[in-house]
């Protein structure tokens, strides 16, 4: 059986599962109380997901791995296992919760001191269980990009996030809870495996998950202050700060669906099933059972084309009814940053980029960004690698890493992308 047959086999049974599922109640929604069910996406993957234990109250600790099914595109991994492991609740406060993941170590003989770790944040994959990569597997372009890590010599952790995969919903571009996720993954690959992988720990993320990668980092000083975190990498900057010396106004797109499908509204107000139209209660079905392809076909067939039309209310009541799950606040994020960014970004423009890096620039943080002509939003994952690795390797040798806060400059609007880039599919 191929990747693809087995994904298909495994996305089948999801589905059947929801069936299974008790229907998350209104009283779920109360600050405290995790909500769970079909309506939180939750689908009957596997026994490996699910806990019926007491948790431990530490977070990071693995309840348990098994191995993964083979991938074409990594095969410079000793060894590929799915883990399982806990955290803490971030968005409704509920407590520990069981969160999965997928950790691969390098062939050959670790160094004395152990394997450096690269924890990679994952960008959009949707919201629903059965888009969890630990269980779907990788696409081409994110399994080569895991892949190359792996061959420069480094262990690598990747989080499914809270909820994609564990129970409850995936609170989709919360930087808080994403940023938790990938702390306490990397906590359970070193106690996993304390002789293999050191405590030299880099985060790095692509769109959501460079968002997921930043509040890592700025999150680790406080909640994960025994990990030895040296650096992050983002690519396709989604996160925000609205303090920030340049402003840049908000732009719905189409995925904000999603974040407000999964945590992304206030909980004192109307839930997403109170405020969509017609077409957007049947995007909402898709994106509770399905991921982003699911959803971007049906939008297609039903022919919308704008975020207002997935919604019954005003943009302007909308405003007061969303949280900020992107927006940052200003101060330093305590290690060096690399920032990519794709010139033909046509997902996330990189005149809002510039306004994060500026943000971040001007709150004394040591920032190299690194600006790629003709790559799009997904072009710059791979198009920045040899110059994100520079990046690490410097760091790792305890040298000064380029900072060229003082050189920044907007760029004008998205350029034309090379058709000819691998990975390049905004």
């Amino acid at each position: 059986m191929n990747v693809r047959e087995l994904v298909e086999g495994r996305r089948a049974r999801g589905l059947l599962g929801v069936l299974a599922l008790a229907t998350v109640s209104a009283a779920a929604l109360a600050q405290g109380s995790l909500p769970v069910g079909p309506a939180a996406g939750d689908m009957a993957l596997s026994p490996f997901y699910r806990v019926s234990d007491v948790l431990p109250s530490a977070p990071g600790v693995l309840l348990r791995e098994e191995a993964m099914p083979g991938q074409a595109e990594i095969d410079a991994a000793a060894e590929s296992r799915r883990i399982l492991y806990t955290s803490i609740d971030a968005r409704w406060h509920s407590g520990r919760i069981p969160v999965s993941g997928a950790f691969y170590l390098p062939a050959g003989n670790a160094p004395a001191r152990g394997w450096p770790i690269m924890a990679w944040a994952h960008g959009t994959l949707g919201i629903a269980d059965v888009c969890a990569p630990s269980w779907t597997g990788w696409r081409p372009r994110d399994a080569t990009y895991i892949n190359r890590w792996l061959r420069a010599g480094f262990a690598v952790v990747v989080t499914d996030y809270q909820g994609l995969g564990g129970p409850g919903p995936h609170p989709y571009l919360n930087w808080q809870a994403e940023g938790r996720s990938v702390l306490d993954a990397v906590r359970a690959a070193i106690g996993a495996r304390p002789r293999q992988v050191s405590n030299q720990v880099f985060v790095a993320g692509q769109s959501q998950g460079s968002g997921a990668a930043l509040g890592a980092a700025r999150l680790a000083r406080e909640y994960a202050p025994e990990l030895n975190v040296l650096g992050a990498v983002a690519t396709g900057l989604v996160s925000t700060f609205p303090a920030g010396p340049v402003s840049q106004p908000v732009r719905d797109s189409s995925n904000m669906f999603l974040a407000f499908a999964a945590g992304g509204l206030r909980d004192d107000g109307p839930q997403i099933d109170e405020i969509v139209s017609d077409k957007g209660r049947q995007l909402l079905e898709a994106a509770r059972s399905g991921c982003t392809a699911d959803v971007a076909r049906l939008a297609r067939k039903l022919r919308v084309a704008d975020l207002g039309e997935t919604l019954s209310i005003s943009r302007e009541r909308l405003a007061g009814l969303r949280l900020p799950v992107t927006d940052m606040p200003m101060g330093p994020v305590g290690v060096p940053l690399f920032i990519g960014t794709g010139l033909a970004d046509a997902t996330i423009a990189p005149v809002r980029q510039h306004a994060a890096v500026s943000a971040l620039c001007s709150a004394g943080n040591r920032v190299s960004w690194n600006r790629y002509e003709g790559h799009g939003h997904d072009g710059a994952l791979h198009g920045s690698f040899d110059d994100s690795l520079a990046f690490v390797r410097t760091v790792l040798a305890k040298k000064k890493v380029a900072n060229n806060c003082s050189e920044i400059a907007p760029p004008g609007p998205p350029g034309q992308r090379r058709a000819d880039l691998p990975f390049n599919d905004d």
